[in-house]
């Protein structure tokens, strides 16, 4: 690592971007180090970029305001959450009107009712978990309830973990590990690292994968959901992962970087500015 990069290919050659938002804009509340500036550096070079968060808990028009609250302005539309590529999703799947049990929050269910689905109980034919700081045992007994009665199973995505300011606490994956206990059904994961979430974001983009690269902090689902889409891949190292870790990886990242400024330094210096 040189001043706090390990640099192989050229960022120079990116021209889309998809950036997680957990660990790597902020925790918390609280934005991390660089954050604004590195997203006006995205929009001030034209590069074409996504904020993909497997985060469902909040709509991108919360995401934008929470955002903005920090000094970082993203327009809803350049805002992918992992409760809008299930709703998108489970669209392909279901017709307007079928029921639909959710393990969630508002957010999750303003997404889903948004293509028309209807939200019921034990008799759904679907259920659809993600990250639930209301959880309550009577939401994972009538979802068990509901896959045991043959609901297609559904997460929005597998974190099990979630970073705040100072400490690090239960995410959708452990929710995700509750009902898997409890009814030995293996869920469909929508978000990172599963493939259908990234192939949303380049759709939504126009992207190529070749010129396309992910940046998070997470070597589990931002990284690996990165390699499997084919896109080049940026971990930083404000969030869960280690630089440790990173290096002992079977396929490390293309770059890792300390914080969003060593990246937006490197950045600029290979574009030669």
């Amino acid at each position: 690592m040189t001043g706090g990069v390990c640099m192989q290919p050229s960022l120079a050659q990116i021209r889309n971007l998809l950036v997680d938002m957990d660990g790597v804009l902020y925790r918390g509340r609280s934005a991390l180090g660089g954050a604004a500036a590195f997203i006006a550096f995205v929009q001030t070079r034209g590069i074409n970029y996504l904020l993909v968060t497997n985060n469902s808990t909040l709509t991108p028009e919360q995401f934008h305001e929470r955002l903005a609250g920090m000094g970082m302005q993203v327009p809803p539309e350049r805002i992918m959450t992992s409760g809008v590529a299930t709703a998108a999703y489970l669209a392909t799947q279901a017709p307007p009107g079928t029921r639909v049990n959710v393990v969630g929050e508002a957010a999750l269910i303003h997404e889903l009712e948004k293509r028309g689905f209807v939200m019921g109980g034990r008799e759904s034919r679907y259920v659809v978990a993600g990250w639930d700081k209301t959880l309550t045992f009577d939401k994972l007994a009538t979802a068990t309830l509901a896959i045991r009665a043959g609901a297609t199973f559904i997460g929005t995505n597998p974190d099990k973990t979630y970073p705040l300011e100072n400490d690090i606490i239960p995410g959708a994956g452990s929710i995700l590990a509750a009902l898997v206990a409890a009814t030995d059904v293996e869920p469909l994961v929508v978000g990172k690292p599963e493939p259908l979430a990234l192939q949303l974001a380049l759709q939504h983009l126009g992207a190529r994968p070749e010129e396309t690269a992910i940046l998070g902090d997470r070597l589990e689902t931002d990284i690996l959901g990165g390699q499997r889409a084919g896109l080049k891949t940026i971990m930083v190292l404000t969030g869960i992962s280690t630089a440790a870790e990173a290096a002992a990886y079977p396929t490390p990242p293309d770059w890792v970087v300390t914080d969003l400024l060593a990246l937006q330094t490197a950045w600029e210096q290979a574009l030669g500015s």
